[in-house]
């Protein structure tokens, strides 16, 4: 009983700091991200770089930086998803399970999106490689980096909607907790739908752009959400 116990408290305190810190770190890349002004794709204000974008070098390690912290952000979104897959009821398990299949998929592909951008393009730059820099770098607003960032980011989608059942008390927190995952699905889709019907295949960053942000912003609202019902969770466990 007091390993049941133990075990109970361990879930509650691994999703009560991982949904803490994951509010923080998403907040703290997005703001990297913004100071990050576009030198190609649909938003760039001007002086835009173009094709075959080999003169970027210059913007390392600025443009780069946020990345890095992408990377501990997806790290802590997985403990994260992990947590809540513990914290749900039986019942709910199947969805938490569905959830934890689509976070893991998501992470696996924006990590190696990440790790390969700030591995490979620099270095490449420097040393004068430039074959397939074009396909591959995050200047090009429909290449490789592009594509499996809005992949990855479709993945995080799906994982907050089937996330969503898992809190099922009436409460207000937990109700804005269900609303926001599944608005940001529905948003996701609207926007893709909207952007593909503007500009077809040859949509460049714009999609992208979205639904990052509504991700992140999901991230943001819900880790600080989803803390505060393991911190009542693990306030009235151990009064139990």
């Amino acid at each position: 009983m007091k390993t049941e116990n133990d075990s109970k408290l361990n879930v509650l305190k691994i999703g009560f700091y991982s949904s803490l810190f994951l509010a923080v770190i998403t907040l703290v890349t997005f703001g990297f991200a913004m100071t990050s002004i576009p030198i190609a794709g649909a938003f760039c204000p001007g002086n835009c770089i173009e094709y075959p974008y080999l003169n970027t070098l210059s913007q390392f390690p600025g443009d780069y930086l946020w990345m890095f912290l992408a990377i501990i952000q997806i790290l802590t979104y997985i403990i994260f998803m992990v947590s809540i897959h513990f914290y749900a009821l039986n019942k709910n398990k199947i969805f938490s399970h569905i959830s934890l299949t689509f976070a893991i998929i998501s992470s696996s592909v924006l990590l190696l999106a990440y790790f390969i951008q700030f591995s490979v393009i620099p270095a490449s730059l420097m040393n004068d490689e430039t074959e397939g820099i074009a396909l591959l770098t995050q200047y090009n607003p429909h290449g490789i980096f592009i594509a499996l960032e809005e992949l990855g980011c479709i993945m995080m989608t799906f994982s907050f909607l089937f996330i969503a059942p898992v809190f099922v008390n009436t409460n207000r927190v937990e109700k804005a907790i269900r609303w926001i995952f599944i608005i940001a699905f529905v948003l996701t889709f609207i926007s893709f739908v909207v952007v593909s019907i503007n500009h077809g295949i040859v949509r460049k960053d714009r999609f992208e752009v979205v639904i990052i942000s509504i991700n992140w912003l999901v991230l943001i609202s819900n880790g600080i959400l989803v803390s505060i019902v393991f911190k009542r969770a693990l306030k009235n466990n151990i009064i139990d």
